[in-house]
């Protein structure tokens, strides 16, 4: 049987292979802590959810139009200006089965065969993947933990070819949870303007920042900035809704229109109801977002206290989103419970085995000296966690 090599090419997603053996092993008993994938542990806010059920009882159960209803993009621009500062039409906006797909869209409309998309290291795990299935090719520069992993002008600059298209930038970050300042995005973003390059903005997790950071949209920087500039969104992580499956794009209307045309030959419309649930997301009542956010606070500043005083690990204290990148480094080489560890990867299996605990190792996000930990998880599982990896690494040593 022929499969494409396309298709042969695509690994599979690491944040929901963990996910999948967790789940697995909890509905085995076995009492598993979960620091895998980034799902906020929060229920959908109860406006959205009675919005969602309403729209069952009207009966709006039917196709939409293949980009989303105006309801909804009207929705999406008004919160781009509240937010953002950027102002929107109906034209610029496509709704989509979830920023992945969004993503999938965009590289689809920009990227011929062989074109470039450079790609910061440690980087969101789907993104190469993405990429090479529009037949585009991942450049891949590498950053480091105590530049705060945020790419450099100069270094994006070096990467430029002939090739290049564009780049992708996630502020605040998936798996870092680092927050690039204005200043550092005029200076990458003035870079891609320079060589006529889009900017593909993931601010999936703008609402999640703390500490005074604040996410700040390229596309607000001016005319030319928000020209070049393609903004990916979703209402997945602020309002808790993973499973609703929303995500959005802003561009260009010429861009806009090509990534609707593919959109009605793909996957035809988003989903009617979870349309309505959006909007109310949206423009609906916002309390609950602060609530969360003070929360993974608590459990953010926990986390990073409790790993800093572990001996053998790490980690720097995230400024956005619900991730800690923890770093293994110190471990590679060393023998725990009779194995070698020589890769994140290795990591990741002994501490599961023997610690019940499940993490994201990194290989597959381009750094192996680290692996991720959501903190989008009860504080209770939180403590238990970092038990038993103090455990494991103290008999281990």
């Amino acid at each position: 049987m022929f499969i494409s090599k396309k298709a042969l090419a695509v690994s599979p997603s690491s944040t929901l292979a963990i996910n999948s053996k967790f789940k697995a092993m909890k509905a085995e008993g076995i009492d598993v802590v979960g620091f895998g994938t980034g799902e906020p542990d929060f229920d959908t806010p109860e406006n959205i959810k009675t919005a969602a059920k309403l729209a069952i009882d009207n009966g709006f159960t039917k196709y939409t139009p293949a980009s989303g209803t105006n309801e909804l993009k009207n929705a999406i621009c008004y919160k781009l200006k509240r937010d953002n500062g950027i102002n929107y039409d109906l034209s610029n906006i496509v709704v989509s089965n979830g920023a992945k797909h969004s993503l999938m869209n965009v590289f689809t409309a920009i990227c011929d065969p062989g074109d470039e998309i450079i790609i910061p290291s440690p980087f969101w795990v789907s993104y190469p993947e993405i990429v090479r299935l529009a037949d585009g090719v991942p450049v891949i520069v590498d950053t480091l933990e105590n530049s705060e992993f945020k790419l450099s002008a100069e270094d994006f600059e070096k990467a430029i070819t002939p090739k290049t298209r564009g780049i992708i930038i996630n502020s605040p970050g998936n798996p870092n949870g680092m927050v690039y300042s204005k200043e550092e995005l005029k200076a990458l973003a003035d870079v891609a303007l320079k060589h006529g390059l889009y900017i593909v903005s993931d601010e999936v997790y703008e609402h999640l920042t703390y500490d005074g950071h604040k996410h700040i949209s390229i596309a607000s920087f001016g005319p030319e900035y928000k020209e070049a500039t393609i903004i990916v969104n979703a209402v997945s992580k602020t309002y808790s809704m993973t499973g609703w499956r929303i995500g959005y794009t802003a561009s260009s209307e010429p861009l806009a229109k090509a990534m609707a045309n593919i959109q009605s030959h793909s996957t035809s419309n988003p989903n009617s109801i979870a349309q309505i649930a959006a909007t109310e997301a949206l423009i609906g009542d916002l309390s609950a977002v602060e609530m969360m956010k003070k929360e993974f606070v608590k459990r953010r500043d926990y986390m990073c206290q409790r790993i800093n005083k572990i001996k053998g690990v790490s980690c720097k204290k995230p400024q956005g989103a619900f991730y800690i990148l923890l770093n293994i480094s110190q471990l590679k080489g060393k023998t725990l419970y009779g194995k070698t560890i020589k890769t994140s990867d290795d990591f990741g299996e002994i501490l599961l085995e023997k610690a019940l605990v499940a993490v994201v190792p990194c290989s597959g996000f381009g750094n192996d000296d680290f692996v991720r930990l959501s903190y989008a998880t009860s504080m209770e599982t939180i403590i238990k966690g970092m038990d038993r990896l103090e455990t494991f690494l103290n008999e281990a040593f």
